[in-house]
């Protein structure tokens, strides 16, 4: 079983960014909840909601905490903005993601705080333009004229009283020196003729002469000396005194027959008439302050709400980011893990979180799901090691069976083939995979196709191939590999039964050399005996003809000679003599052949090269001399049959070398060389291809070869391929270390080496 991979943080770095990510989240967070508490306090310091007056210093303060708290958040979200786009440049899981739902966050925070702030300006442009609209002015000002028209109106009358008593006064100024009590009693009669409460005659230092007080008012408020001031300078209009702290409006005269003397009267004035007209004046005065600072009060009514907006915007943007980044987390580690799985790590398991809610059940079902998969696959691959021993038990038994075998898919191509296959197809494993068995050899087309089509479960069938030095008899069996509903493939078996063949035609020829021999051998001794006997009893007595007489006896003689010869053939090949192995140097075999014919052939040029070592091996040496001299005279024979112009420089090589344990002689020839079909067939009993030959002598060879564990090849001579003429005779046999078992063994490691 494979342990479980989590994810780690791999590097030093990764490690670092981690925890810097930590710490700017949290900072982040605390800075929100900094931000949303202050943007709180201030609207509650604004409204009046709270015991902190909004002076100009507290909403500087304000101001000031709510742009560090932005400043802050601004950094916050320009961290993780810039993190954003490292990843994506990095090509990081969810990286697109992420970027697009903190996108759509930032915009559906923006969009209300955008809407509102156009909504919320708007609206105080409209309202303030209400309340400092003409209509709104015209009222305001007509308020504050009209309370004054009523003061006016007070002053207008208190005026005409003042001028009115002030010439009764004049007439009775003598009663003032002469009688002052009926001239306090004439001025209270007249001050109360004229509903004065109060009316005084005083100094220009403000002390009184004398005074009359009317009704329940006790206390007067003294002239100012402004007033008094005003009246001197202008004695003939009264100085008026608007009430102040009491309900009184008052005036001030100069008595122009007195001495220093000035009138001073009051009246009162509702109190309630008297704070409508205070209350209007301060109105007028509190709306036109209002009016001349309205675009002060725009902007800073702009700047605290772009203050307070920007860090709620802020705050939701950062809540966005931190909302996205939850989401995108667990999305990102299982991007991350079904990467890993397509790289074919199953042992990866992505950390859930209850918290996570779904994603987090998505992610211990994608753990469930690599858990199942890593089963499988190790189910697969105990299944698939179990095939694949089963597969080289098979190819092991494949390998070691003589016959070819070859597998093909229901199309005809070649799925499998043992090295025997491969050696009779003359072609390495890798180039046949794959391909159709009918390009490689198309003469299995005929009962492939047969076998394809369905026609019987098992087709067999004997065909005959052409290799690069032989025909080959080959018996093809295809049998049908699948369940009883289709095929799901074939398997041809091809067997080798050339020299099976072969070995018949000999085993046959050899017991008819046998009978024939043993028929024509019996006549042949009295018929030479009896055509001797003629010619010695009868040659000096016939006269007549006598040539023609000594000539039949000669070819009688003659005749039957070649037959003893031919029979002598027959018997040599039908009971081949048991061969005595010896420990020998096959050189000295092969030096002795070739002196022979070279002394019978002077006109013909031979060539030995023989190593200077000696080609050691188990043979009889009468039989190895035997092979080699038919060999070395057959291609004496060959040379002999060319045309006389081109025996010119004819030419006899015979060479001998060791290959791998292996004694390998070549005897080339420049004769007429061997046909190009059906070479092979040389090699048989009776095959030949000159006039008055008996086809025996290279199946004698063969025989010898073969009882000696070798092997014979016929092949062109290397002057073929420049467009000259001969024939190559390849013979092989084993060396000292090897012996005739070796033989299959040697095969099978030249098929593997191709």
């Amino acid at each position: 079983m494979t342990a479980e991979t989590p994810f780690p943080l791999s590097t030093p770095l990764n490690r670092r960014t981690f925890e810097m990510s930590r710490l700017v989240r949290a900072s982040g967070y605390v800075g929100v909840v900094s931000a949303l508490i202050v943007a709180a306090a201030t609207f509650f310091i604004l409204m009046g909601l709270t015991p902190i007056e909004p002076t100009q210093y507290v909403v500087l303060t304000v101001l000031i905490v709510n742009g560090a708290l932005a400043v802050f958040l601004v950094l916050v979200i320009g961290w993780e903005i810039a993190a954003l786009v490292l990843a994506r440049r990095r090509r990081r899981a969810a990286a697109r993601l992420h970027i697009r739902i903190v996108a759509l966050f930032s915009i559906v925070a923006a969009t209300p705080a955008i809407l509102v702030a156009v909504v919320a300006s708007v609206t105080l442009d409209r309202g303030l333009d209400n309340w400092f609209s003409t209509s709104t002015r015209a009222i305001v000002e007509n308020s504050a004229a009209i309370a004054q028209s009523f003061i006016d109106q007070q002053v207008d009358l208190l005026d005409r009283d003042i001028l009115g008593l002030e010439s009764e006064l004049e007439r009775a100024r003598s009663l003032l020196i002469d009688d002052p009590d009926r001239f306090q009693t004439f001025l209270a009669a007249n001050a109360q003729e004229r509903n004065l409460p109060g009316a005084f005659l005083v100094k220009g230092d403000g002390s009184i002469v004398a005074e009359a007080r009317v009704g329940s008012q006790a206390q007067f408020p003294p002239p100012p000396p402004s007033a008094i001031a005003r009246a001197a300078a202008e004695p003939s209009q009264p100085a008026l005194i608007t009430p102040g702290s009491t309900n009184m409006v008052g005036g001030v005269a100069k008595l122009d027959d007195y001495d220093d003397v000035f009138i001073y009267a009051l009246r009162p004035i509702a109190p309630e008439a008297l704070h409508q007209v205070t209350l209007a004046s301060e109105n007028v005065t509190q709306y036109r302050a209002l009016e001349a600072t309205r675009f002060g009060i725009q902007l800073a009514f702009g700047i605290l709400y772009l203050g307070v907006a920007l860090v709620v915007l802020l705050s939701a943007i950062w809540l966005g980011i931190s909302f996205a980044n939850r989401l995108v987390a667990p999305i990102r580690r299982l991007i991350d893990a079904a990467k890993q799985v397509s790289a074919g790590n199953l042992a990866v398991r992505v950390p859930s979180k209850k918290s996570e809610g779904d994603l987090g059940d998505l992610s211990d079902t994608f753990n469930t799901m690599t858990a199942q998969l890593r089963g499988q696959r190790e189910e697969l691959l105990s299944a698939n090691e179990q095939i694949d021993s089963r597969r080289r038990f098979t190819e092991a038994v494949l390998s070691g069976v003589t016959a070819g075998v070859i597998g093909i898919d229901g199309e005809g191509r070649i799925t499998i083939a043992n090295r025997t296959a491969l050696r009779m197809l003359n072609v390495n494993k890798g180039s046949v995979e794959r391909r159709p068995i009918t390009e490689i050899m198309p003469e299995l087309g005929p009962v492939v196709a047969a076998a394809l089509r369905g026609e019987r479960p098992e087709q067999r069938d004997q065909i005959s191939v052409n290799t690069v030095n032989r025909e080959r008899t080959i018996n093809v069996r295809v049998t049908t590999e699948g369940s009883s509903e289709r095929a799901h493939g074939y398997v041809i078996t091809l067997d080798d039964i050339t020299d099976l063949v072969s070995a018949q035609r000999s085993s046959a020829w050899a017991d008819v050399a046998r009978r024939i021999a043993h028929e024509i051998k019996n006549p042949l001794t009295p018929i030479q005996l009896s055509a001797e006997r003629l010619r010695r009893k009868f040659g000096k007595v016939v006269q007549e003809d006598r040539e023609i007489f000594e000539q039949c006896t000669d070819t009688i003689i003659r005749q039957v000679g070649d037959i003893g010869r031919m029979v002598d053939e027959f018997s040599s090949f039908a009971r081949m003599p048991k061969p005595t192995i010896e420990r020998k140097n096959l050189a000295e075999s092969i030096r002795e052949a070739v002196f022979l014919l070279e002394v019978a052939h002077p006109e013909i040029t031979f060539a030995l090269d023989l190593p200077a070592e000696p080609l050691l091996g188990d043979f009889d040496a009468r039989l190895m001399s035997q092979a080699f001299t038919n060999i070395v005279k057959n291609g004496t024979e060959a040379i002999a049959g060319l045309p006389a112009d081109e025996k010119t420089g004819a030419k006899l090589t015979v060479s001998g070398r060791i290959e791998d344990n292996w004694i390998v002689v070549d005897v080339v020839d420049t004769g007429i060389g061997l046909p190009a079909e059906n070479r092979h067939r040389l090699l048989e009993p009776y095959m030949t291809t000159r006039e008055k030959g008996t086809g025996l002598g290279l199946a004698i060879v063969t025989k010898i070869i073969a009882e000696h564990g070798g092997r014979i090849e016929l092949m062109d001579s290397p002057e073929v391929a420049h467009g000259g003429h001969g024939a190559l005779v390849r013979v092989r046999l084993p060396g000292a270390r090897g012996g005739a078992e070796e033989s299959a063994t040697a095969e099978s490691e030249e098929s593997m080496a191709e």
